[in-house]
C-alpha cells in the first residue's frame, strides 16, 4: 500500500519550513546573504543542518525564497502606495519616498535586496522583483500621462530608468564599505538624500521643477 502522508505531518512539515525560512530572514537582515550560515540557520531554528535540505534542495533555493518573500513585501508596499489618492505625480513621489525611507532604516536587507553579489538562482529573482516594479511605475506614469500631469512618452522606457535611479542612487549609502550601516537605521538625516533622489526622478518625467 502506497505511503500517504497525512493532514498532521503536512502542517509539521509546513511550520517547519517556515520556522526556517523565518531564521534565514532574520540572518540575512542582521549580515546580508553572505553572512547567513547554514549551521547559524539550523540553530536558530532549533534544526540539524540536513533538516534544511529536506526542505530545501540547495542553500541557493532556501536563499531565493527568502529574497522572493523580502521583496514581495517591498513591492506589496509600492504598489500599496500607488493606489492611494492624489495625481499620478503625487503618487509616484510618494511611493518612490516610502521605497528610499524603507531602504534607508533597514540598510543591511536593502543591501542584500539591491545589490549584494548573489548565486545566480537569487540573481535571477533579483531581475524579475526589477521587473515587478518597473511594471507598477509604468501604470502610474500611463495614467499621468493620461491625467495630462506627466508629459506623453515611452512610459516603459520611463519606468525602468525609474528603478535603475533609485536603485542606484541607494547603493553608494547602504554599502557596508560606507560609514556604517548599522547607524543608519537609528538616525534622521537621510532626508536631504530622499529629496534629491525624488526630485530627480520627478523632474526626469515630467521636465519640470517640483
Amino acid at each position: 500500500m502506497a505511503y500517504r502522508e497525512t493532514e498532521k505531518m503536512r502542517l509539521r512539515k509546513a511550520a517547519a519550513r517556515q520556522q526556517i525560512a523565518e531564521c534565514t530572514y532574520q540572518c540575512v537582515a542582521e549580515g546580508g546573504f553572505r553572512n547567513a550560515k547554514i549551521t547559524r540557520i539550523a540553530q536558530l531554528a532549533g534544526v540539524a543542518t540536513g533538516t534544511i535540505y529536506r526542505h530545501f534542495e540547495s542553500k541557493e533555493d532556501l536563499f531565493a525564497e527568502i529574497f522572493r518573500l523580502a521583496t514581495q513585501r517591498e513591492v506589496d508596499k509600492v504598489a500599496e502606495t500607488l493606489a492611494s489618492d492624489g495625481s499620478a505625480t503625487d503618487r509616484l513621489e510618494k511611493a518612490l519616498r516610502r521605497f528610499a525611507k524603507r531602504a534607508l532604516t533597514a540598510p543591511v536587507m536593502a543591501w542584500s535586496l539591491i545589490a549584494e553579489p548573489v548565486d545566480p538562482k537569487v540573481e535571477v529573482e533579483r531581475l524579475a522583483y526589477r521587473k515587478a516594479y518597473a511594471d507598477l511605475f509604468e501604470q502610474a506614469i500611463l495614467e499621468g500621462i493620461n491625467e495630462g500631469c506627466i508629459p506623453d512618452h515611452d512610459a516603459r522606457q520611463s519606468s525602468t530608468c525609474l528603478v535603475g535611479a533609485i536603485a542606484e542612487s541607494l547603493v553608494g549609502p547602504l554599502s557596508p564599505t560606507q560609514s556604517g550601516q548599522a547607524t543608519a537605521a537609528k538616525t534622521d538625516n537621510n532626508d536631504p538624500l530622499v529629496d534629491t533622489i525624488i526630485r530627480f526622478c520627478i523632474q526626469g518625467l515630467t521636465g519640470t521643477r517640483s
